[in-house]
């Protein structure tokens, strides 16, 4: 990056302290990608609700409703999440969350769990792609093997992530967007034309919200 892109980050970790910014969007829209980026260049911790409940800590039949497609049930999705927000390890670090509470009214234990730990919501993004763009890159996918061998990204199963996702978490983002958190991206662009753009859009939100004027940058 260049040097006003430098000084974009530093003020966007200023802004941020040890708060948290949580991300959304479709499959494939490059949630844990550029979620992984984030929390790199903003020295935050990265919690990923899928990875999460994929993991071996987690109870066979939560894994089975993912390996489906489907959403796990609410109180079995807080239960297994919200301590997360409590462990030591995160104390004094900023989060990047991705994805967590994807399920309407989940958003608001989510929120309350961040902030009493701590790590107050400050933006919530959303990765804008569009069904077919989301099959493009399903396709490409399937021919390099970047993502292993996911059972949940079996065309079917695909079919129901996309149907929950429209169903049960557009909500939660029209939600965020009442409350003033929900910041918009295109990810529509390569990866780093994304990246590009949640930085830009992130230093433009936390810019406006300590009252300081933008400066434009570019990677």
């Amino acid at each position: 990056m260049d040097t006003q892109s430098d000084e974009a980050v530093e003020h966007i970790k200023d802004w941020l302290g040890c708060g948290s910014i949580n991300i959304f969007g479709l499959p494939f829209a490059g949630k844990d990608t550029h979620g992984r980026e984030l929390a790199e260049l903003l020295g935050a911790q990265l919690i990923g609700g899928g990875e999460i409940i994929r993991s071996k800590i987690t109870p066979q039949h939560m894994k089975d409703h993912i390996a489906e497609g489907k959403l796990t049930p609410t109180d079995e999705y807080l239960a297994l999440m919200l301590p997360y927000f409590e462990q030591e390890r995160l104390k004094d670090l900023p989060l990047v969350l991705s994805s967590v509470g994807r399920w309407f009214g989940e958003q608001t234990h989510v929120m309350n769990a961040a902030q009493a730990s701590g790590h107050p919501l400050k933006a919530v993004l959303f990765l804008d792609i569009t069904v077919t763009e989301l099959y493009k890159r399903w396709e490409a996918s399937l021919k390099i093997q970047d993502r292993g061998k996911r059972h949940d990204d079996a065309e079917h199963i695909l079919e129901t992530r996309i149907e929950e996702f429209q169903t049960k978490t557009l909500p939660v983002i029209d939600y965020y967007r009442n409350e003033g958190l929900l910041i918009p991206i295109s990810s529509e662009g390569t990866q780093a034309e994304t990246l590009t753009t949640i930085l830009n859009e992130l230093g433009t939100y936390s810019k406006k919200a300590t009252n300081v004027e933008p400066v434009s940058q570019n990677l």
